[in-house]
């Protein structure tokens, strides 16, 4: 079974996920109690999806994030570096017309500059190996005025919630994950690039840094996750 680490070399990540993907919506149910399904409602919401609107979801996996913003009628691009997450998302999601399924290196995108009203990325930017580059590659492909909108997890502010939440990490997920996961050595993985993932204002800082304008971050569930957002300015 493939586990990366946290240097994050493509090829061991993308190997890895293709090994989780035909459980990976249920595991990620059971290791947030549910709580993925509210974090997808505040990550739609945020894009706001409009029908005409293309839409580049990056990360994308099996595609529920990306089928969630389809049913506003907008066309989108599920974007992922995982075949194999790829394969069960095409299956999954077969009838769904707007959606397509594109192989993609979150650094290196194979899309034209200027093509998407909005880019959005849930739970994937922490296993890029150059995130800011992958920032700087969704300010390319977004239309000036368009939106950019980032679902990760974070740290939350408050230490007695950051020590509940370190505990269950530790101790709580990796017993959830042997019943769930189809390589639960995967997750030992997922849990170290939470807790060496940046905080809320770091990565904010990131998204200027890339010429992102009006950013801002919103936490869910105490900080356990965060919604960034920013806009590209106009020409």
């Amino acid at each position: 079974m493939n586990k990366a680490d946290l240097s994050k070399q493509p090829s061991q990540v993308s190997a890895m996920f293709d090994q989780v993907s035909t459980h990976y919506d249920r595991t990620n149910t059971v290791m947030s109690v549910g709580n993925d399904l509210l974090w997808r409602v505040a990550t739609t919401r945020a894009v706001d999806p409009r029908p005409g609107d293309r839409i580049l979801d990056l990360a994308a996996g099996t595609g529920t994030s990306s089928a969630s913003l389809a049913k506003s009628g907008a066309t989108v691009v599920a974007a992922d570096f995982s075949p194999g997450m790829i394969e069960v998302g095409r299956k999954k999601y077969d009838r769904v017309r707007n959606m397509q399924f594109v192989e993609a290196d979150a650094t290196d995108l194979p899309f034209g500059d200027n093509e998407f009203d909005a880019t959005t990325i849930s739970f994937g930017l922490r296993n890029v190996v150059e995130p800011k580059k992958a920032i700087a590659e969704m300010f390319r492909v977004t239309k000036p005025g368009g939106r950019i909108v980032i679902c990760e997890f974070s740290t939350p502010p408050n230490a007695a919630m950051k020590n509940l939440y370190d505990f269950y990490l530790e101790r709580v997920t990796p017993v959830m994950v042997k019943f769930s996961s189809s390589n639960p050595d995967a997750y030992d993985y997922l849990n170290d690039s939470i807790k060496a993932w940046p905080g809320q204002r770091e990565l904010a800082s990131w998204l200027r840094g890339a010429g992102w304008t009006e950013v801002q971050f919103r936490n869910l569930t105490g900080g356990i996750v965060a919604l960034h957002r920013g806009t590209k300015p106009r020409a």
